[in-house]
């Protein structure tokens, strides 16, 4: 039986990562990562969102989803004719982001930038993946999990797309990156990708969702107020831009 790791890491991205027709209005890829301790995320956080949940719709069927909140769009409808309930909503969402033990790790891609300073960029997504990883590997060689299987859960996006970012991810953490100058050895952990449909509802894939386009929006209109990227701020372990 291979011995697991103690944390969990749910992923997702705001913005396509699509090189060939670049939208002025949003021109970035944004990808993050929410590790969080096993314990802390069963015991704690999956019982918070559903709490959430309950107290908002009375079950929590719900998915948290940002463009659908953003939209008021869906079971999210209520927040364009219930100013009460709005403010509730926010006050409520914004609190459970605040207290979830997680540490984040995110990556921003400027695709006019990438495209303009490399005649043959890499995929946005590998890119951000790779710094992703990186900043994973440190924190699990401080948390001594060596040899431990470590799941990156993804949400899935087809029987295409997933299986090429598992071949690219397998790369990584087979030592195999395609470029970079930093060298980690990602043999030390046992990498394993899990991709899980949006419907499962897993608590920490919305955790995710919710807090990309943040993250993202701070680095493309660093001026705007964001009052989700504050919330998110603290639990940066790293934040990495590119080019």
């Amino acid at each position: 039986m291979p011995e697991f790791s103690d944390f969990i890491v749910y992923a997702d991205e705001s913005g396509d990562h699509g090189l060939v027709s670049i939208d002025p209005e949003y021109p970035v890829f944004a990808l993050t990562f929410c590790v969080l301790r096993k314990a802390d995320y069963s015991g704690t956080v999956v019982p918070a969102v559903q709490k959430f949940k309950f107290g908002i719709w009375g079950h929590d069927a719900v998915i948290l989803h940002e463009h659908e909140i953003r939209k008021s769009k869906g079971p999210f409808a209520m927040l364009l004719t219930d100013r009460a309930l709005r403010e509730r909503f926010y006050d409520e969402l914004n609190g459970l982001i605040e207290a979830a033990p997680m540490t984040i790790f995110a990556s921003v891609i400027d695709k006019q930038r990438l495209r303009a300073r490399y005649a043959d960029p890499w995929n946005p997504y590998e890119i951000a993946l790779l710094f992703c990883m990186e900043r994973l590997h440190g924190m699990l060689t401080a948390e001594a999990q060596h040899g431990r299987t470590i799941h990156v859960i993804f949400e899935s996006r087809g029987k295409k797309e997933d299986a090429e970012l598992e071949l690219e991810f397998r790369r990584i953490a087979g030592n195999d990156g395609h470029w970079g100058y930093k060298r980690r050895d990602f043999s030390l952990f046992d990498f394993q990708p899990v991709f899980m449909p949006k419907a499962a509802n897993a608590a920490g894939l919305q955790l995710a969702d919710l807090t990309a386009r943040p993250i993202a929006l701070s680095q493309l209109r660093p001026n705007q107020p964001n009052r989700a990227f504050d919330i998110i701020r603290p639990k940066l372990g790293g934040l990495k831009c590119f080019p």
